[in-house]
């Protein structure tokens, strides 16, 4: 049985590369041995050896990577916590502050609008100054933006509110970036990484649906609103709390513990760098920017969806806002279990690539029966298939995000290319989306026409990711499953040689240079169209 991006043929296995010649298999072994040699100094049966470095034992036990993980949960659930009480209070916000639409729209696109121009200096800080690092001065700045809000519910001041949330978003900016860049520095692909990603997601799905589930309780039982935000401001300091803790055990961590190794191909994982590397930011790879292009459709299709999926229950079922609150957020949070399998499922068997497909496939049939089924039993037929479809998103994206780089220590920035694309075209579609609604009398007969096209979008490039991993090596690598990535490790590392020089290494830093610029544009897109939206009176997505 062939594996993708490889056809077998005697002893031999021939590749159909992109940027890199033809090897054998002899050379594959030959250049995997090799480098484990260069890292580790022995090998055996196909695993690596590790020696004491300086003093500091080599093998992290099994306990310490746990508590580490859990700890980043921890805060995660907290962050989520915040983020689902937020969302549920939208109609309560807007009647007490004696705001509009389109004013607590400026409230969520401020935030986007703050993504998009600071991430990728985020996700540069956090290469350069670690993922703890970076969460505990984060978690800081977001605590006292959620201090602020609180503040403000309860003067009900809605400008205030406004200041607070762009403080806010200074913080969550960094700490986006900063909890993956961990587990990448702890796991490496196929090897801990996903399954870790899996258990982080889903606990925080729970979060989310805990927060918005409270809200309107703590709101109700305490008498007013704003008591929820000073809810929210005390899980705050718990995730402060937490964060420092865990600042304290990487410090630890770095004295007793060297450097962790990606088993199959000896690469060092780094927490932090030693100074800022932008030229290895600037030559990422073509298959990450594949998968940006997958993400940039499907992410921004869940996320519309999402934001709109109450309003939505509520016309086509002809229910309360509130039992509709309880429909939309079973779509949105009622796959939490499948991530955490899916994390095992990846890092064990592979096949990123087929899982992509699977979920652009299961997005777009859940959009074509919101657009082409309004009916009750269509609506829920929509709803059930998409909480499956989008719980196959986050972990394989961000999975294949890691997996595709040469390089961990810049894996920061590459995750912060993401989230600048999603919001960028969450900005877009977001305000594009609500001009369509408002001329059509608020239904969603005809916007839902826009999530069919993401939907399809994010469908057709997962289909062509999938056919073209039989083609081309460097993408068909996301479908080796644990034992074929250890097998060919080497296979990777000549690949990563080939493409640092010569003409391989000319055109994928050309592709790589182009692709930021297309990403720029699509920022400065994306701001053009939130002040026009501002400026119009349109941005009320």
């Amino acid at each position: 049985m062939g594996i993708p991006g490889t056809t077998s043929s005697g002893s031999s296995v021939h590749t159909r590369q992109t940027f890199a010649e033809e090897l054998t298999l002899p050379e594959l072994v030959q250049e995997q041995s090799t480098e484990v040699i260069r890292v580790t100094g022995k090998v055996e049966n196909d695993t690596i050896s590790l020696k004491s470095e300086g003093g500091r034992s080599t093998k992290v036990p099994l306990s310490v990577k746990i508590l580490s993980v859990a700890m980043v949960t921890a805060i995660g659930f907290g962050s989520d916590w915040s983020s689902g009480v937020t969302g549920a209070m939208k109609s309560t916000l807007k009647k007490d502050l004696d705001i509009n639409n389109t004013k607590y729209a400026l409230l969520s696109s401020s935030e986007d609008f703050m993504k998009t121009a600071l991430i990728l200096f985020s996700g540069i800080i956090t290469d350069r100054i670690g993922g703890a690092g970076a969460m505990l001065y984060g978690n800081a700045i977001y605590s006292v933006g959620a201090i602020l809000i609180a503040a403000a519910t309860t003067v009900r001041s809605y400008k205030f509110m406004i200041l607070g949330t762009v403080i806010q978003a200074f913080g969550d900016i960094a700490t986006q970036v900063a909890q993956y860049k961990v587990f990448s520095s702890w796991f490496a692909p196929s090897n801990g990484f996903a399954s870790t990603l899996g258990f982080e997601l889903g606990v925080g799905k729970i979060g989310s649906f805990v927060g918005k589930a409270s809200a309107n309780i703590i709101a109700e039982n305490m008498g007013d609103f704003s008591w929820v935000y000073w809810m929210a401001v005390v899980m705050n300091v718990f995730t402060n709390v937490v964060t420092l803790i865990f600042w304290f055990f990487t410090r630890w961590c770095e004295k007793r513990y060297s450097a962790k190794h990606d088993p199959a191909t000896g690469e060092k994982l780094t927490e932090k760098n030693d100074h800022f590397e932008i030229q290895k930011m600037l030559q990422l790879p073509w298959p990450f920017w594949c998968i940006i292009a997958f993400t940039a459709f499907q992410t921004s299709c869940a996320i519309v969806f999402t934001n709109n999926a109450t309003e939505m229950a509520e016309q086509r079922f002809d229910v309360s806002a509130v039992t509709a609150g309880w429909y939309s957020a079973m779509a949105q949070y009622m796959g939490f279990f499948l991530v955490p399998c899916l994390g095992v499922f990846i890092d064990i068997l592979g096949n990123r690539l087929s899982v992509m497909a699977i979920c652009g496939i299961g997005m777009f049939i859940a959009m074509c029966l919101a657009k082409w089924g309004p009916t009750v039993s269509g609506t829920a037929a929509s709803f059930g298939i998409y909480a499956v479809a989008e719980s196959l998103g986050p972990v394989v994206i961000i999975d294949s995000i890691r997996t595709t780089m040469w390089y961990q220590e810049v894996f920061g920035s590459g995750y912060a290319i993401k989230i600048a694309v999603n919001n960028s075209m969450n900005i877009i579609v977001g305000i594009v989306a609500a001009v369509i609604q408002d001329k059509d009398d608020n239904s969603y007969n005809n916007v839902v026409g826009v999530y069919v096209f993401l939907a399809a979008g994010s469908m057709l490039v997962g289909i062509a990711l999938f056919v073209a991993g039989y083609f081309f090596i460097d993408l068909g690598r996301l479908q080796w499953t644990k034992k074929h990535r250890i097998r060919y490790g080497g296979l990777i590392n000549a690949q990563k040689e080939k493409i640092e020089e010569g003409d391989a290494g000319k055109k994928n830093r050309a592709f790589s240079v182009s692709m930021f610029t297309v990403m720029i544009l699509l920022i400065l897109g994306a701001w053009a169209t939130y002040f026009w939206g501002l400026a119009t009176g349109n941005n009320n997505a």
